[in-house]
């Protein structure tokens, strides 16, 4: 994903967390999920299920151009993160900060909609070093059972989005659980006024599947990972990251990127 201008690499990589006997260990995929960052370059990554440990071995991967921000779901370090990584090089951390997905966002771990486990959002917002403008990056993961838990969830995040998030554009990243196209995905990008850059990229990669559980790429299935902008954001290309070697996959999900070209914005300061 090259370009010439000062375009924005943006990547959704649902790393797959980590457990006692999973078939698919991290310690098998740690290299290859580090390959695909660096061979990439992505200048903002939203992850979501990896445990501390995996999210390090990111940090540690990477090396120091990149930082990274992020909590787990059950608060500080324990459980999933939905961690934000950027390349220090191109984007300056302004602000950061957490919430839940729940009636009370406030309070780590919370589940108040009957999902299968706490759900939040992580978000920075950032200075462009290439534009000067500023920016808003929220990464989340929303529930894997509870169609009501999406549907609440999205709507908090669209709520969130145009109250703190009004005077800059936003990129959202995330694992959303559900398709494109369905309700969920309507009422985020109706109630945040933002596009999918998958459906308005100049140019597009093959059509798949985005959650593959260690099978082949399955054309045109559901793409439940998404990266969603401003409306009228230049995207130039959409793609969905199918490179694995044999035996070698990074993860159960394709990560899913997006070179995008956004309004440069400068809050205003107020007269003293």
């Amino acid at each position: 994903m090259t370009d010439t201008g000062h375009g924005l690499r943006v990547m959704t990589f649902n790393l797959q967390v980590d457990w006692d006997g999973a078939p698919h260990p991290w310690s098998r995929r740690r290299e290859a999920a580090v390959d695909v960052l660096r061979r990439e370059r992505p200048h903002l990554v939203g992850t979501q299920e990896g445990l501390h440990g995996q999210v390090r071995d990111l940090e540690a991967g990477l090396g120091p151009d990149y930082g990274w921000a992020g909590q787990g779901r059950e608060g500080g370090t324990r459980g999933e993160y939905m961690a934000i990584f950027y390349d220090r090089r191109r984007l300056d951390p302004l602000a950061r900060g957490h919430f839940w997905l729940s009636g009370t966002p406030d309070v780590p771990g919370s589940n108040t909609w009957g999902g299968g486990c706490p759900r939040m959002v992580t978000w920075v917002r950032f200075r462009d070093l290439a534009t000067g403008g500023e920016l808003c990056a929220a990464n989340t993961h929303f529930d894997h059972l509870s169609a009501h838990a999406r549907e609440q969830a999205a709507r908090q995040l669209a709520a969130w989005l145009t109250t703190h998030a009004a005077d800059v554009p936003v990129l959202v990243t995330g694992d959303f659980n559900t398709p494109a196209r369905g309700p969920v995905h309507t009422a985020l990008l109706t109630g945040a006024d933002l596009v999918d850059t998958w459906d308005t990229a100049a140019e597009r990669g093959p059509d798949s599947g985005t959650f593959h559980d260690h099978l082949p790429p399955v054309p045109d299935g559901d793409r439940i990972d998404w990266i969603l902008a401003p409306r009228g954001t230049d995207v130039r290309t959409a793609n969905v990251n199918t490179s694995a070697e044999p035996g070698r996959c990074p993860s159960d999900h394709f990560p899913v990127q997006a070179l995008v070209h956004l309004a440069r914005t400068v809050p205003e300061v107020p007269a003293p």
